[in-house]
């Protein structure tokens, strides 16, 4: 039962590695630490007890993406991650977003079909959608165009995958995601930008420990309650058990369709305030802030309908946003306690 986890020392992948270790899986791990650190590996093994196989690979390098599957084809599966994912980023280097996030992405699906690997789950996103006409978003609801060139990268991967599905022996779930938060209960990992956070939590908890100054809040004249964006916050680890069902349902052949597609949230929205608000109640911190401009590429607001998800694959987000913003602010600590 063995599994490629490609990402794997990133944030979502990490969390979902451990996952799989308690499910019994063996798991293999592909990441070229573009974003992540190689000693993620030893916090795993910190918490699984079990070492995974860990190989550094730049995916969209075709020729040594080749000569991994030629030495590893014996795989039950394969839980896609590795992309770059950060909107604003997307808009200032589109290039390097489409070179990156397609071309890895097509050296993978040539290697499933050259060696006979039969699933495939991909890590989407809820920017396919674009700025919905209708909440909370379906799985059928109308992909509009996307607003940032991270958001067109997960729609082109979504079509390169159906359209080989339809022409090979590959299949794949599509997990559309909303905004991912929280930290492993252990403390041993969680989101660890390089650099500047792209994303809202990390940006909080590393104002709040002393990492940043201050707080920016994108945008304050959005048509929502308090003029805040909104989005819809999961906890890592329930996303992350979310990959392990997904996996598990293909291996069992309970899919109903070659490729099938789930939204992945918790079905509530959050502004950016409530997020804030959040934080401060479980940290006991008064956060530095300040509303600055809207950011380009950014959606007004988004949240799911969970329910086909729920129904259909037996999965369920659990944490609150309480929980969330407490187990990300006691890993921002015991980062802090580690320097």
């Amino acid at each position: 039962m063995k599994i490629l986890v490609t990402g794997g020392t990133g944030y979502i992948g990490s969390h979902t590695v451990v996952e799989l270790q308690k499910k019994g899986f063996e798991v293999i791990i592909v990441d070229n630490l573009s974003n992540s650190y190689a000693n993620v590996v030893d916090q795993i093994e910190q918490i699984s007890g079990i070492r995974p196989a860990f190989e550094e690979l730049d995916l969209t390098n075709t020729e040594k993406t080749n000569d991994f599957f030629n030495h590893h084809f014996d795989l039950k599966g394969i839980i896609h991650f590795a992309a770059f994912k950060a909107v604003g980023e997307s808009v200032n280097d589109p290039l390097m977003y489409y070179r990156n996030n397609i071309g890895s992405l097509v050296n993978i699906l040539e290697n499933m079909k050259i060696h006979k690997i039969e699933n495939l789950v991909f890590s989407s996103s809820c920017t396919v959608y674009g700025q919905p006409e209708i909440l909370p978003v379906k799985e059928d609801s109308p992909i509009l165009k996307a607003l940032s060139p991270y958001g067109n990268t997960k729609q082109i991967s979504e079509e390169v995958i159906t359209e080989t599905s339809q022409v090979s022996h590959i299949k794949a779930i599509l997990l559309r995601y909303f905004n991912p938060i929280g930290a492993h209960e252990s403390a041993l990992i969680g989101e660890l930008p390089l650099g500047i956070p792209n994303n809202l939590v990390p940006f909080i908890t590393q104002t709040a420990i002393g990492l940043r100054e201050q707080l920016s809040v994108f945008g304050s004249d959005y048509n929502t309650p308090d003029g805040t964006a909104i989005r819809d916050y999961i906890h890592v680890v329930d996303l992350a058990q979310a990959h392990v069902v997904a996996i598990e349902r293909m291996i069992g052949n309970k899919g109903k369709k070659d490729v099938e597609i789930f939204n992945l949230g918790t079905g509530n929205g959050f502004s950016v305030l409530e997020v804030i608000n959040s934080f401060e109640k479980v940290s006991h911190v008064k956060l530095n802030y300040k509303i600055v401009d809207r950011r380009a590429g950014d959606i007004e607001i988004v949240y799911a309908d969970t329910t086909y998800a729920n129904d259909e694959l037996g999965w369920k987000a659990k944490k609150t946003l309480d929980e969330m913003m407490l187990s990300s602010w006691n890993w921002e600590k015991a980062l802090a306690e580690k320097k």
